[in-house]
């Protein structure tokens, strides 16, 4: 039995090596190994966040249709992260590649420290709501009831967040 598709959206950063590169190389792996993706933001370029003393990231949001399940999505991106070479070593530092899961469709994950979908951090991250916005700015939360657009429209958040 198939199980149905399903949009989710991904956040992918990078602030080392070749930054668009790696998030080119990112995109089409995803498309390979993940689903199809049917929408993909601007690239943003964006100070460090939690941790202001590395280099600024890009970051863009894609959209994907997946048949896959919240948790195989997980496992897919993580082993994309690891295939671009990705070495976790320090939370909220420089990495090559990052691929978050932050919204699968009206879905609500919580699978503790492995993973929570919607993203817990993303309505105070203008990092992420800035790209999302411009892809899926009228997609609900499914637990905050607003659209990602009315979300970025009451963030708190002054980080600099740059469409390049």
């Amino acid at each position: 039995m198939q199980l149905d598709s399903k949009n989710v959206y991904l956040l992918l950063g990078s602030n080392l090596g070749d930054r668009e590169m790696l998030l080119t190389e990112a995109v089409e792996q995803i498309e390979n190994k993940v689903g199809a993706v049917f929408s993909r933001s601007s690239v943003y370029e964006t100070a460090a966040w939690g941790k202001a003393d590395q280099p600024s990231f890009l970051n863009m949001a894609v959209g994907v249709n997946t048949t896959l399940s919240p948790l195989q999505v997980l496992q897919e991106v993580l082993r994309i992260e690891a295939e671009l070479g990705r070495i976790r070593k320090e939370k909220w530092g420089s990495r090559l590649i990052d691929i978050d899961v932050i919204l699968f469709a009206d879905q609500i994950v919580n699978l503790g420290a492995e993973l929570q979908i919607p993203h817990p951090q993303m309505q105070y991250r203008r990092f992420v709501l800035e790209p999302l916005t411009e892809i899926a700015g009228e997609v609900i939360h499914p637990i905050l009831k607003k659209t990602v657009s009315e979300i970025l429209g009451i963030l708190d958040d002054n980080l600099t967040v740059t469409k390049i």
